[in-house]
């Protein structure tokens, strides 16, 4: 093969960019170490010429095979395009790209660049990178899941496989020093940017905006963005950078923004080339151009004088909705701040208009979350997985994926087959990794593909992954149609992922992941590529990890009558490949997300099989559906059911063998309505399937169902006599005193721990609330008294139930008092010549003295004073009130009594 004649640089604009001098000291870390981080402001050429200088491709180095990796794949191919205008080629030549379903690339392509994701996949089939020398990882400050993966997949293999391959990581911040320390104490090299004062301007809403919720920009916060482009196209000059959270607010902005006197440009990663292109190009006219983040630091755009900054920017989060990672609407950082600032002074003095209040700044987070403690791990852990490292403990990472995360994501793979209970890959596994789709997503590709074949599967998965527009409507089936007929932008996507799904579900080594060919000899040619050994297990072996065990079924738990995460064709008809449209949709929708089958209630109401209820809008094609299996759903604020936005008509065989690890099938017993109930049932997870009741239902069960009852309605369910509550009382008093052995009573939940020390054998013998009612709580209680330490045999003694007074009345104690201390209720003239109080356990009684009718008179702990004092009192209002009863004036050397002066005189 002949080598391309050699290109003609562009001299002057290479010598222009800032990075330049410190390419020196790049060259030399990167020799001395093998790693390094570099430091470099946007515009400086960190992305363009450093890796051309590494390649050999610019100055007089060695000439060297260097992959670049872009969080985005507008970055990888605005990258690859500027790498080559600079060299004076096209791409394809010595530099090229590769993004998801797109490769240009040559045999004679020296600097390739591919996005985190593209490598990441190339890693799993080809740990050793054959035939690369150096990976540079950009913008790798901004802590995309991805990028952080490949960082630790790359330093395994340095360490275990290739020590010679070079690292560089190189960030838009002076926030190096995490990444130094990651590289293994890599040189930190910084390179100054050139920047000119940028003014700011802050331009609040006049009128309060709603705060963003999930995906959703209040209309009347993208109306104000537009009127303040308005305000500074009048107010300065030069290019509008205006920054925007996603596509769907800068169509929103621009459609506002008619009319201006300006081109107005979008850059986000489903734009044109063409209009890639045109925005990245210097122009002779006005531009407004209305950019996502990919403009922080990825891309520079030429012409800016004037950057108008929304304040919002998306992160990954979990998406409820559709049981995904998905983007969420954030406010941005006060570091994404300064970078959409410093992009209207790359090239002259220039003006920020900050679209909310200065008092508001301070108040931002100082920096975006990584994506790893926020974003949906299923992934991550797949992909951790498949490297030989399931919990990721022994990866060198800049943060530790979050614990609870790592749960729910192991969780989803053995749901859907992808790995082992020990969190092994599953032959399977191995294959939805290589695929690019969430887990989800590649179950449902997989196994849809068996049942429905290729295409169609594909096709459904396409609509999955990227939620349709709302015009499309809420029925998946109809969805395709419209998307298989349509010629609007989201139907162009779709058949190009559609496309590139098909491919991947039946090619072994889809376009564009294959490892990249050996690097030219000097004589043009391309040696043989050496044979590649299983380099995954390497790097097992290397880590002293043990090898996996065979693949037996799908790894996901089972209960009774389930088959876990297991194909499903060939179940009930499911197999077959002639499906109506409407069931093949349901199918793929339950494949990817069996927990959101959902069973008809009646009036649009379902309820999932993850427990929560959801409804279908008014005047949905749905509504009649026995089952759907819900694809995209919402919870509304302060409603308490989801709200269906994409689901498909579904069938209880499909729902089933879609959902067959959530089948359960069993005895239910449980306390419900007041009373215990016994059935004989079948769920696919919380929808009940079938239901019969038990004539004879495990005795264990009954008694758990009854705890249950006594739990949630008291232990006033048993029989409590007066004397069981004063005994109650009794032993409640003497542990409040004396403690020890005398057990805790007054608690009900205390009482239900210790269940089996006294309400047994009678609640083992109990079926029913009516049996509950029957045992003699009293008789129970006497089982916890201190019977092992004789201390039982001194209740009487401790706690009488009864006390004699002077009279030679015996009174019974109250034990019970909201006081906590013992009362005597008793009739004042019963206690003449009584000086001191009563004492119980060394407690003193609370005397409550009555008066012949039985009415409260007076309170008092302490007789001797009462005599001496309150007595005159009491005795000069009853006296007259009731003049048959003895009132001496001096009680203390009175007869007690509790009959009237006659009586006494008898």
């Amino acid at each position: 093969m002949t080598r391309p004649p050699t290109p003609t640089p562009r001299t002057a604009d290479l010598d222009s960019l800032p990075v330049r001098e410190a390419v020196p000291e790049l060259v030399a870390a990167l020799d001395a170490h093998g790693t390094a981080v570099l430091c470099a402001p946007p515009g400086t050429g960190k992305t363009t010429l450093v890796p051309l200088v590494l390649a050999g491709l610019v100055g007089d180095g060695p000439r060297r095979r260097v992959v670049v990796a872009e969080p985005r794949r507008i970055a990888a191919r605005a990258a690859a395009r500027r790498m080559a205008w600079l060299l004076g080629e096209q791409v394809g030549a010595s530099v090229g790209f590769t993004v998801r379903g797109e490769r240009v690339a040559g045999p004679h392509t020296v600097v390739e660049v591919v996005t985190t994701g593209v490598l990441l996949q190339r890693l799993q089939r080809d740990q050793e990178l054959t035939g690369v020398d150096l990976v540079v990882l950009d913008e790798c400050h901004e802590r995309h899941l991805d990028a952080d993966t490949v960082a630790a997949f790359l330093l395994d293999v340095r360490e275990t496989l290739r020590p010679e391959l070079r690292l560089l990581a190189a960030s838009a911040t002076t926030d190096a020093a995490g990444w130094s320390r990651v590289l293994g104490g890599a040189p930190v090299v910084e390179a100054a940017g050139i920047s000119y004062p940028v003014e700011t301007v802050w331009a609040p809403p006049t009128r309060p905006v709603r705060p963003p919720h999930g995906m959703r920009v209040d209309p009347a916060q993208l109306a104000h963005v537009a009127s303040v482009v308005r305000r500074a196209l009048a107010e300065r000059s030069g290019d509008v950078l205006c920054f925007l959270p996603g596509v769907g607010e800068i169509a929103r902005v621009a459609g506002q923004l008619a009319g201006a006197d300006a081109e107005i440009l979008q850059i986000h990663g489903r734009a044109p080339a063409a209009v890639q292109d045109a925005a990245l190009s210097p122009a002779g006219h006005r531009r407004i151009i209305l950019s996502t983040a990919v403009a922080e630091s990825s891309l520079t755009v030429p012409g800016v004088r004037i950057v108008v900054d929304s304040g919002l920017a998306r992160e990954p989060r979990v998406d409820h909705a559709r049981g995904l990672g998905a983007l969420a609407t954030v406010r941005a950082s006060r570091a994404a701040g300064r970078q959409r600032a410093g992009r209207a002074g790359r090239e002259a003095p220039g003006t920020v208009y900050r679209c909310w209040a200065e008092a508001e700044d301070g108040r931002l987070p100082s920096f975006p979350s990584p994506e790893i403690r926020i974003a949906d791990l299923a992934q991550f852990a797949l992909q951790a997985a498949c490297w030989g490292d399931p919990d990721a403990t022994g990866l060198a990472l800049l943060d530790p994926p979050p614990a609870g995360a790592m749960a729910a994501a192991r969780e989803v793979l053995l749901a859907v087959g992808a790995v082992t209970p020990a969190g092994r890959p599953t032959p399977r596994g191995l294959r939805m990794a290589r695929l690019g789709l969430h887990p989800r997503l590649a179950r449902a590709l997989l196994d849809g593909s068996a049942a429905l074949g290729p295409r169609r599967a594909a096709e459904l998965v396409a609509l999955l992954s990227e939620e349709p527009p709302r015009e499309y409507g809420d029925d998946l089936a109809a969805a395709r149609r419209r998307a298989l007929a349509g010629g609007d932008p989201y139907a162009s996507r779709w058949r190009a992922e559609a496309r590139r799904l098909e491919r991947a579900a039946t090619e072994r080594d889809p376009a564009g992941l294959s490892p990249a060919p050996p690097l030219p000899d000097s004589r043009g040619s391309a040696p043989d590529p050496a044979p590649q050994a299983p380099a995954r297990l390497d790097i097992a072996a290397a880590r002293q990890y043990p090898a996996r065990p065979a693949f037996e079924g799908t790894g996901a738990q089972r209960t009774s009558g389930a088959r876990g995460g297991a194909p499903v064709s060939g179940r009930g008809g499911v197999g077959e490949s002639n499906l109506p449209d409407d069931a093949a949709a349901g199918l793929v929708a339950a494949l990817a997300f069996p927990e959101r089958v959902a069973k008809a209630k009646g009036q649009g109401a379902f309820l999932m099989a993850n427990g929560t209820a959801a409804e279908l809008g008014e005047g949905s094609g749905l509504r009649s559906a026995p089952w759907l299996a819900v694809a995209v759903a919402d919870r509304p604020p302060h409603s308490a059911s989801a709200r269906v936005r994409l689901g498909a008509v579904l069938d209880e065989d499909t729902a089933r063998a879609a959902a067959d690890h959530l089948f359960l099938a069993g005895e239910e017993v449980h306390w419900e309505d007041g009373d215990l109930v016994a059935r004989s049932v079948e769920r696919l997870g919380a929808i009940e399937l079938a239901a019969r009741p038990l004539r004879d239902p495990d005795r264990a069960l009954v008694r758990a169902a009854l705890l249950e009852g006594l739990r949630s309605e008291g232990l006033g369910l048993l029989r409590w006599t007066p004397d069981s509550q004063a005994l109650r009382a009794r032993l409640g008093f003497l542990h409040r005193t004396l403690g020890g052995a005398w057990p805790d009573v007054s608690d009900d939940s205390a009482l239900l721990e210790r269940a089996d020390d006294w309400l047994e054998p009678e609640l083992s013998r109990a079926r029913r609330r009516s049996d509950l009612g029957r045992i003699e709580a009293g008789q129970a209680l006497n089982r916890l008294l201190p019977w092992a330490t004789g201390e039982a045999s001194r209740l009487d003694e401790l706690a009488p139930e009864r006390i004699e007074v002077p009279s030679g009345s015996r009174i019974r104690v109250d034990y019970a008092s909201e006081h906590g201390q013992p009362v005597l209720a008793v009739k004042l003239q019963e206690l003449f010549g009584l000086a001191e109080t009563p004492r119980i356990a060394g407690v003193p009684v609370l005397v409550h003295l009555l008066s012949p009718a039985g009415r409260p008179a007076a309170v008092t702990a302490d007789l001797a004073s009462f005599w001496q004092g309150g007595y005159r009192a009491v005795r000069a209002e009853l006296r007259g009130r009731y003049p048959k009863h003895p009132w001496p004036e001096d009680p203390a050397t009175a007869e007690p009594t509790r009959h009237t002066n006659a009586r006494l005189k008898r």
